[in-house]
């Protein structure tokens, strides 16, 4: 690892011209990002306002403008030329002339389950050979459902490990490999795109062909069934993990319907559920509904409940990548929380109203206790 000075607050302070311009990152990384203010989408003047100062607090403030990870990334290793001294590094700097040092990236581990980590610390690259090494279980630069399907792991294994949240850096990892991985990768906008035009459709054929009241009526009831399926399916059919056959082709079925998205929890790209899985996960529900109910009051209260699944789908992916208002921010705690601090609680995605009724509520102090 090459050797970069270390530099004091007050020696990152004196870089604040527009020929001269550091930041920092996280309070330790320093930039120096005079080459890009050009570039700045924002223009110069927004850089040099923060210049000599740390900058993690208004790359991600809203109100300003909430930068992208991609935006993050672009402060690469080319700009980096030092890090910030802590203040007991900073007394050592007095003895140090060469105010060089060798400083080692901290290994953070978010495989052990405890406190939620910090949002920056959600989309940190995990370090493959050192997690392989240390579980011994997938390898994320390598096709990952035939490793699964290879394996020789006990089911206790398997779970254990495949709750522990990795993530895989830049892009998605390989599930398939091949021609077959487009199929495994779903954008989250082709949820609303693919299926609000069918559902819309749907809904005005129970619209026209039977009075409002009615229409109104079957749809909000679908609409709330659909708040028990979400609970249902989560719950008992996405974590049948107690139910699971100690085989590795139900540990593959397993990885594929929802193991993946709780190893990889941060992967944008499998956080909704693909068009194909869900016609056949939704045909089910489809003929049920159909042959309980007159033809147009289905229309209505299908249409009802497969709204409720795309509100779902978008909260998902939402809940992961995005910034909230309070509520939803409160959701989205919680939700992570299932990821990172106990599986076996909080299934509610949309709200907790059925993890009250049934109770399932992850709260603070309900850490999953791992096995060693």
């Amino acid at each position: 690892m090459s050797r970069l000075p270390l530099f004091s607050t007050s020696q990152l302070q004196l870089h604040t011209s527009k020929n001269d311009c550091w930041v920092s990152l996280y309070n330790r990384k320093i930039y120096n990002v005079t080459p890009f203010l050009e570039e700045h989408p924002a223009g110069e003047e927004l850089i040099l306002e923060w210049a000599g100062k740390d900058i993690t607090q208004i790359m991600s403030d809203p109100d300003s403008h909430e930068h992208s990870e991609s935006a993050f990334e672009m402060l690469d290793e080319d700009m980096l030329v030092g890090y910030l001294a802590t203040a007991e590094e900073q007394e050592e700097l007095l003895s140090n002339k060469a105010h060089l040092v060798e400083v080692v990236p901290e290994t953070i581990d978010l495989t052990e389950f405890g406190e939620l980590p910090s949002e920056e610390l959600l989309s940190v690259q995990t370090d493959y050979q050192h997690d392989l090494q240390k579980h011994r279980f997938i390898d994320l630069r390598r096709p990952m459902v035939l490793q699964v399907l290879l394996s020789d792991w006990t089911k206790e294994f398997y779970l254990d490990q495949i709750h522990r949240p990795r993530h895989y850096g830049k892009g998605s990892a390989p599930i398939f490999g091949g021609i077959l991985e487009p199929l495994s990768l779903t954008p989250w906008w082709v949820v609303p795109v693919v299926w609000l035009p069918v559902d819309f459709y749907v809904f005005y054929l129970g619209w026209v062909n039977q009075s409002y009241a009615a229409s109104l009526t079957f749809f909000a009831i679908g609409l709330f069934v659909w708040t028990l399926i979400e609970y249902v399916l989560h719950r008992f059919v996405f974590h049948l993990d107690k139910y699971l056959p100690d085989h590795p082709a139900a540990f593959a079925l397993h990885f594929l319907l929802h193991g993946v998205h709780h190893y990889l929890p941060m992967d944008r790209m499998r956080l909704v559920m693909p068009p194909t899985l869900l016609v056949v996960l939704a045909y089910p529900f489809y003929k049920l509904v159909f042959s309980l109910l007159p033809y147009y009051y289905a229309c209505s209260g299908f249409a009802g409940g497969f709204l409720g699944y795309i509100m779902y789908d978008t909260t998902h992916f939402m809940l992961h990548h995005a910034k909230l208002p309070k509520y939803m921010q409160d959701l989205k705690t919680y939700h992570l929380e299932h990821h990172y601090k106990n599986y076996e609680l909080g299934f509610g995605v949309t709200s907790k109203f059925w993890d009250i009724i049934f109770g399932t509520v992850l709260n603070s102090d309900n850490v999953y206790e791992k096995k060693n």
